[in-house]
């Protein structure tokens, strides 16, 4: 159970309605996890207009969820891992290619720069070496899809930490961790 209760359209204020009313004509739901960031109206705005924004940079759909579900596995947040595979399924990704997105690579050879980058990201707080940093750029990815990555990877950091924290209840097909992840 949730350490943070969700916001539902009974307990919402004017504000957090609208929110969640947007949400959901946006996308038919409203995620738990979204559903708890609507306890301050100023921090589910903030995320929303990130995302948003995000999204409609320089890096694909496949490349975004790709890097989302190897974070969520790498950080241990099941939350995020489930909701990621099915987004990963709605943009085309193949179980195969979930698979070693989960085990840090991707069955597409330049994706597997951009997922080994957003790790080495995470693991080293940004700390990359001249290797780490031109394998991505030597795979062909621009100043702006590398700036874009590193966005991706903070946010991503940002709900893999409020969903384990807050122990949001899991509404996507559960998809359990790795061994490793575990």
């Amino acid at each position: 159970m949730s350490r943070i209760a969700k916001i539902t359209t009974e307990t919402a204020n004017n504000e957090q309605g609208a929110l969640l009313s947007a949400i959901k004509g946006k996308l038919g739901m409203v995620p738990n996890f979204l559903a708890v960031l609507a306890q301050s109206p100023a921090a589910l705005t903030s995320f929303l207009g990130l995302h948003e924004i995000a999204g409609a940079g320089a890096l694909d759909a496949h490349t975004r969820e790709r890097i989302a579900i190897a974070l969520a596995d790498r950080n241990s947040c099941q939350y995020c891992l489930s909701a990621h595979t099915a987004i990963g399924r709605k943009t085309g990704l193949t179980d195969a290619d979930m698979t070693a997105n989960r085990s840090g690579g991707s069955t597409d050879e330049r994706a597997a720069a951009a997922v080994a980058f957003a790790l080495a990201l995470s693991e080293h707080k940004g700390a990359l070496t001249e290797a780490e940093f031109n394998a991505v750029r030597d795979a062909g990815y621009s100043d702006a899809e590398i700036v874009e990555i590193v966005v991706h990877v903070g946010m991503n950091l940002l709900t893999n930490i409020l969903a384990k924290s807050t122990e949001v209840d899991i509404d996507f097909p559960k998809v359990a961790l790795t061994a490793r992840a575990a």
